[in-house]
Parts: structure tokens; C-alpha cells; sequence
């Protein structure tokens, strides 16, 4: 998505992430932009008060050339993945469930960069990452900023353009389309563990209400409630079009979505994200790949784009006893994350990292990145981290945010912290 120009404001952004006490989200107009729902009542409360700490009072500022970049880095991301030397090279290790080819690409990539001393450098890739509905109703109840950020409204174009919502609807219209042509979406299931126990299911509970407002039948369904058979998926008598698929099984292994990967395997059902999507662009294993200028010269990728994922992409090792000692030794340095995991769990710093735990991580599934330190926001409580998510659809962003936090990595626990909106500042 080009980001468009803004005025040019006489602080940079850190500066005014470090002085600007401004509370942008107005919760009397998130209550009252929830009124018309559906148990606006009930999905208030668990937005703010059984969540307190998911949605941030304050705005995060950007410069307007760090999202330029970010823009930069995504577009020369998605070249290589579209590559086919690229795709077989990481198909190879992915579960079989990868192997099958949907016209589906996936809903909702989430690119996470974090604001390095040198510019923006991508730190992951989420397959099936959540929040882009809950920062699409909180930019509707952000207030200015005041007149030292030039008035601006935290979240509103150029950082994300009109109507997210709309752009969701056609999203998932498109996944559709491209397995099913011009047959009408009639029936989803948004499909997740337990969903009312997850700590996003009011999230669920708005995509749900979008559907249906855009006609279509919709259901918040654990898995279990699914019957794969007479060549469809099954919730009791109605056969499902859609399956908006938000487990974290990413390959659909696990013996309980059993009837699930059938479906999916055979073409029963529209899924959506799916084990391709997984394998092609969050297994973090990738990022070795993409971090790496000598692999990406033997896949012929030419020398701008080499130069965008160089400066752009923190560098990732892969973690094995043959490099034990290595990586042990350069611990403060890096970040140790499972390839395939996902919401920062059994995830750490170097610097925190006991001998016991480092013996884990060997017999296990790891990559090693270089820590790239986010930059930070101040409040009145202190100062809290932040990291920046692009939601991306087919290469184009749909919405940008920033995340709050303290601790080792994003994890909604903090007080203040939680999802906040960009505001651009141009320099």
C-alpha cells in the first residue's frame, strides 16, 4: 500500500513518543460505536474491563519514511516468497498438509517490525494473525492529537485506508471466488480451541457480526463441532462454505482436526488461512533464508532487492548442536525462537537464558535472531516497548498498528500497554 505525504511536523517521531501525553482513544465513542452491535454491552466490557490491558489509551508516532521502508521490506519480501525455487525449498520441510494447492492465498499475514537505531527491520512473519478487526473499531474512537502533532487523527489515512472493515469483507469475497467463481458465500464458521476461552474471542464475536451484515450465516465453532462427510464440512444440518480458520495447528496435525484436514485435503471447504500459507511465509525457519545475501544471489534475486531484506530483515541462524557452543557464547546477542511457534511463546532472550533452558532449545526446533531492540513510548507510569504489525492480504497492507508492552515480547499483560494507533510524521 504508498503511503501517501503528510505535513511535515517540527518533531520527530521518538520525540514526541517520548514527550507526548496525549490519550487518543476515546472510550465513551468506543462504547457508543458498539451500541448497535449485537451484546455491544457485553463486548465492551470485554474489550476494557476483562482485557484491560488490550487496547492503549495512547498513540504511537511513526515517521513517515520508517513506513515508507516497511513498505519497501514487505513488497521485496513477497517477491522472493513468490519465487518457485523459493516455495519448493520450504514446501520440502513443511508438514504434507502443505503440499496442497489452494487458489486461496490467506487471510490476514502479519508483518512485525521493530524500530532499530538504523531503521525498520522485520523480525517475523504471522500466518493467521489477530487483531485487525478490534484496530479497525478502535481507529473509529480515536480523538486528535493536539497541535504539537498537528491535529492529526491516530490510525486515519495515509496509515490506513478508509474502511478496513470493507476491505476484510472483500478479502475473504476473494478468497472465495478464487475456488468457488460466482457461487454465493452463503455460510462461515470461525473456527478456534475452545473460542470462548481465547483471549481474542470478542474478536470473533465482531467478524461474526460483520458477516452476517454482509449476508452470510455465521458461527464461532470449536473444531469438534465440525463433521467432514457426503463430500462437505457439517455443522449439525448446515454445510459450510467457509472456514475462517484461526488454530494455531498450523499444519491441521493434530489428531482432534482430523475431520478438518480431510476437508481441507479435499477441497470440501474453502480454508482460510491455511498449511500452505503457514509453511510459505511464517515458518520462521524462513527468515534464515531470507536474511541470508548469499542464498538469495544463488536464487538469482537481483541486487536491490538483495540490498531491501540485508538492511531490512534481522539476520536468523538456525540453531544445532554443531553450533551449540557458538550461540551460547554470542546468547546476549540473540533472540531464540521455536520455528514454529507463534505468540511469542517459549520464546527468549539470550541475556535471560538459563544453561537448562539452552539444553531444551538444542533438542528442539530453533532459530537464533540477532536482537533488534524496539524503540519505546513514554508514559506516565514509565517507559513501554512497542513493535509495529502491518496486516497484509495478497502483498497489500490493509491496516497498520503498534503494540505496547513490557517483558521479553508482546503479551497484552501490561498496564497502558496493549493495541495502539500509528500517527505519521513526516520529517
Amino acid at each position: 500500500m504508498p503511503l501517501s505525504p503528510i505535513a511535515t511536523i517540527p518533531f520527530r517521531a521518538e520525540q514526541l513518543n517520548g514527550s507526548c501525553r496525549c490519550a487518543s482513544l476515546n472510550r465513551k465513542a468506543l462504547r457508543k460505536s458498539l451500541a448497535d452491535s449485537m451484546n455491544g454491552d457485553a463486548l465492551y466490557r470485554m474489550l476494557t474491563e476483562e482485557r484491560p490491558h488490550l487496547c492503549a489509551d495512547v498513540p504511537v508516532f511513526v515517521s513517515q519514511s520508517d513506513l515508507d521502508r516497511q513498505a519497501e521490506i514487505i513488497a521485496a519480501l513477497e517477491r522472493v516468497i513468490a519465487l518457485p525455487a523459493f516455495r519448493e525449498q520450504v514446501l520440502s520441510r513443511a508438514p504434507l498438509s502443505a503440499a496442497h494447492q489452494t487458489q486461496a492465498t490467506g487471510v490476514f499475514l502479519g508483518y512485525d517490525f521493530h524500530l532499530g537505531t538504523d531503521g525498520p527491520r522485520l523480525i517475523e512473519i504471522n500466518s493467521n494473525a489477530g487483531g485487525a478487526l478490534i484496530n479497525a473499531l478502535l481507529i473509529r474512537a480515536q480523538d486528535t492529537c493536539c497541535e504539537v502533532a498537528d491535529h492529526r487523527q491516530p490510525g486515519r489515512p495515509p496509515i490506513t485506508p478508509p474502511a478496513p472493515e470493507a476491505a476484510f469483507v472483500e478479502m475473504f469475497l476473494s478468497e472465495w471466488r478464487a475456488e468457488r467463481g460466482i457461487q454465493a458465500l452463503r455460510t462461515i464458521a470461525i473456527v478456534d480451541e475452545q473460542p470462548e476461552q481465547q483471549y481474542l474471542y470478542p474478536e470473533f464475536l465482531l467478524f461474526k457480526q460483520l458477516f452476517e451484515a454482509h449476508g452470510s450465516q455465521a458461527w464461532i465453532l470449536d473444531p469438534s463441532a465440525l463433521e467432514y462427510r457426503d463430500g462437505g464440512v457439517w455443522h449439525q444440518q448446515t454445510r459450510i462454505d467457509l472456514i475462517y480458520n484461526r488454530l494455531t495447528d498450523f499444519g491441521l496435525d493434530e489428531p482432534q482436526h482430523a475431520a478438518l484436514r480431510a476437508a481441507y485435503l479435499a477441497g470440501a471447504a474453502v480454508v482460510t488461512p491455511h498449511p500452505r500459507n503457514h509453511a510459505l511465509y511464517a515458518d520462521k525457519r524462513n527468515l534464515i533464508l531470507l536474511s541470508d545475501d548469499d542464498y538469495l544471489r544463488t536464487l538469482g534475486v537481483d541486487s536491490q532487492t538483495r540490498a531491501v531484506l540485508r538492511e531490512g530483515v534481522a539476520k536468523t541462524i538456525a540453531v544445532a548442536s554443531e553450533n551449540a557452543a557458538a550461540l551460547w557464547a554470542e546468547r546476549k546477542r540473540l533472540f531464540f525462537k521455536p520455528a514454529r511457534g507463534y505468540g511469542s511463546k517459549a520464546a527468549y532472550r539470550g541475556d535471560k537464558l538459563t544453561k537448562r533452558v539452552f539444553e531444551d532449545i538444542l533438542q528442539n526446533d530453533y532459530v537464533a535472531q540477532s536482537i533488534v531492540l524496539p524503540s519505546e513510548r513514554r508514559l506516565d507510569s514509565g517507559y513501554l516497548k512497542l513493535d509495529l504489525r502491518h496486516y497484509v492480504y495478497r502483498g497489500e497492507t490493509q491496516l497498520v498498528c503498534a503494540r505496547l508492552y513490557q517483558g521479553q515480547t508482546t503479551n497484552f499483560r501490561t498496564p497502558g500497554g496493549g493495541f495502539a494507533q500509528v500517527v505519521a510524521i513526516a520529517e
